[in-house]
């Protein structure tokens, strides 16, 4: 779900490594799902500007272009799942953003920010 999972910020969290990691620590999967993830621009616009108004409207209405509702497999939330994402809290993260449209579109979708 990460835009870039491989670079050395991503510490043990990298695409290389995290499958390893979540089997081994937790017998957990990892599933790679960039439909989840912002555009590059949408996320370097936030990053130059830091407008999460607008950043929020630009990622909801891709999500609803790619109409993650309707292609992603909903059976992969009914276990515990993890949505990974390198800002500390919820308020300016996809991950939120992602969880709450989920949740208006299926309904039964319940986050717990760590």
């Amino acid at each position: 779900m990460r835009l870039n999972n491989t670079s050395r910020l991503a510490g043990f969290a990298r695409q290389a490594d995290l499958p390893f990691f979540l089997k081994e620590l937790c017998g957990a999967e990892y599933v790679y799902e960039p439909r989840l993830a912002p555009t590059r621009e949408i996320f370097d616009a936030y990053r130059k500007e830091g407008r999460w108004p607008d950043y929020e409207r630009e990622f909801l209405e891709l999500l609803r272009e790619r109409r993650i509702e309707e292609t992603l497999d909903r059976n992969l939330f009914d276990v515990p799942t993890v949505l990974l994402c390198s800002e500390a809290g919820p308020e300016h993260c996809h991950r939120r953003l992602v969880l709450e449209y989920l949740d208006r579109e299926w309904g039964g979708i319940r986050a717990v920010h760590l």
